[in-house]
């Protein structure tokens, strides 16, 4: 049934490649939805695109062929939104072609996956590819539901309530699976399903199945209140736990419950935004804790842009529609977002490494909103952190003047996997090169010129809160001037007194482009948090730029 070409019959790679790249293109919107211009982020940028995904899933081996195609091609940025497992650098396809491709100057932007909220649950972590995950738009699809027990109903428009959990006896019909709604029971009534087990879309293709009318989707623990917009196959509001429950103790109590469901249409404005996406992988990094994962976010939730005409907007069999325009989320979405980006910034400054690329793009990215408070994780409502956020949301602009970057080159790389204690046969494995480490030089994790810092801290064994801990650590770090000759101050703000941290030196001045400094930063755990992890924050700035980096203490 597939087409054996770079043809899309799914609408991921249709999605993604727009995002990107797509040109501008007036009168888009899904059905109505969030009409507008779209446009892609490198609107000029060419695109090749490498098909390596089939139904039966996507292969190491079609990726790595792919990824090798793309260098062979002369590719500037490699976009990959495919998640991958969690293994050693040299065991890790993906990690090992976006090695090859970054030493050919090419950046390799990835998806960190959509296992969030849990903590280390990233993907795609090797330091030469930069990871992304999600945040939201200051845009939104509102739906209102009405209830029968309101002071003056439309009572034209309401129509019978029922919880799918209580129209049979199967175990799973609270969630609308398959063959588990009886349409005696559901049939000109809105039916209340439960998040999980089978997606969204599929819950209302089974209620519409049913002879339902309407689907309320009722998050659960699992989902808090985390929403997400989807082109249903019959008129859906999707509910945050708190809304849900409410509901649904309505739907339990009232005799003769009753509802109707009404379209917000498109919402524009909302704060506050970015929020971090519930669905984002966190860190910490459980591959290299030493490296602070993610790198940073970009909107991908509830995204437009292109789609196949091969597949309707919920990619179901059964739904008939075809749209040029779809809107969908994951970190698939918020990759091609900075890939573009990155291509900007490579036109801008065709010279500059994939690394200071990277670095340029998150020593400017932003953690804090317009008003000063701390960036929003929708998971908790509570403020997020570095390992939720990395260096923070991208900032196309400020990216393309950072002042100063963290470059790095292959050899950075292998000083990394002998600080790793990789064999010859490991390093071959990933670089293509004969390399053994010097068994007589000290290699460390901390010295890998990253634009972020993570540093996992010993505890005195057996002892916990306030147990006295002696423990320091030392990083160091190379800057490169790529603006004009400045001097830069270096300024911290930390949320612990748990960990004190001296920089040496606390000015650089820098007399000419491209001109390199290097500086310290020691850690020293004086005591034991109350918590595992804690964060903080160091920039440096000529009063101009400020080239920020996130700071990241786990105990161990």
């Amino acid at each position: 049934m597939e087409s054996k070409s770079p043809r899309d019959d799914d609408g991921h790679g249709t999605h993604t490649a727009t995002t990107a790249a797509g040109s501008a293109v007036s009168g888009a919107s899904l059905l109505g939805y969030a009409s507008g211009i779209a446009r892609g982020m490198a609107t000029e940028a060419r695109v090749a695109v490498y098909k390596v995904c089939w139904l039966g899933g996507c292969f190491s081996s079609d990726i790595l062929a792919a990824m090798e195609k793309a260098v062979a091609d002369g590719v500037n940025v490699m976009s990959m939104s495919i998640g991958g497992g969690l293994s050693d650098y040299n065991r890790d396809t993906v990690a090992i072609g976006a090695f090859r491709a970054a030493a050919q100057g090419i950046l390799v932007s990835c998806s960190a996956g959509n296992g969030g909220p849990s903590p280390g649950s990233l993907s795609n972590v090797a330091p030469w590819i930069i990871t992304v995950g999600a945040g939201t738009l200051d845009r939104d699809f509102p739906a209102y539901v009405t209830l029968g027990n309101v002071e003056k109903p439309l009572s034209d428009s309401l129509v019978p309530l029922v919880y799918a959990g209580n129209v049979s006896n199967s175990t799973s019909s609270s969630l609308c699976m398959t063959g588990t709604l009886p349409p005696a029971q559901v049939a000109g009534k809105i039916v209340i399903c439960d998040r999980g087990g089978n997606s969204r879309v599929q819950k209302g293709s089974v209620v519409k199945d049913s002879g339902g009318l309407g689907m309320i989707l009722a998050n659960t623990e699992l989902y808090g209140e985390e929403l997400v917009a989807d082109a249903h196959l019959l008129p859906t509001a999707a509910m945050g736990l708190r809304t849900a429950d409410a509901i649904k103790n309505y739907a339990f109590l009232d005799p003769k419950p009753m509802a109707t469901i009404a379209s917000g249409g498109t919402k524009l404005g909302v704060k506050p935004s970015p929020v971090v996406a519930a669905f984002s992988s966190r860190g910490p990094n459980v591959v290299t804790p030493e490296v602070l994962k993610p790198d940073l976010i970009a909107p991908g939730v509830n995204i437009l842009a292109g789609w196949t005409g091969a597949a309707g907007p919920t990619g179901l069999t059964n739904d008939r529609r075809r749209v040029e325009f779809n809107i969908i989320s994951g970190t698939s979405m918020s990759c091609p977002h900075v890939s573009g980006l990155a291509a900007l910034v490579k036109a801008a400054h065709q010279d500059w490494s994939p690394a200071a690329i990277k670095s340029a793009l998150m020593t400017t990215a932003y953690a804090t909103y317009k008003n000063g408070e701390n960036m929003l994780d929708v998971a908790t409502g509570k403020p997020a952190t570095p390992f939720d956020y990395g260096a923070g949301h991208v900032d196309p602009v400020a990216a393309l003047d950072p002042g100063l970057v963290y470059d790095a080159t292959v050899n950075d790389y292998i000083s990394f996997f002998c600080a790793l204690n990789y064999s010859a046969s490991d390093i071959k494995q990933i670089t293509g090169k004969d390399f053994t480490c010097d068994s007589s030089k000290k290699y460390s994790l901390g010295d890998l010129n990253y634009p972020s810092f993570s540093v996992p801290l010993q505890t005195a064994s057996g002892k916990e809160g306030g147990a006295v801990v002696k423990s320091t650590v030392k990083y160091t770090r190379t800057l490169t001037n790529v603006g004009a000759p400045a001097v830069y101050k270096v300024s911290m703000a930390s949320q612990t007194t748990s960990v004190k941290m001296l920089v040496e030196p606390e000015s650089l001045s820098f007399a000419k482009e491209y001109e390199k400094k290097s500086y310290t930063v020691t850690f020293t755990a004086t005591s034991m948090p109350s918590g595992t992890s804690s964060f903080a924050h160091l920039e440096w700035s000529d009063g101009k730029h400020v080239v920020g980096s996130p700071i990241a203490f786990s105990w161990t």
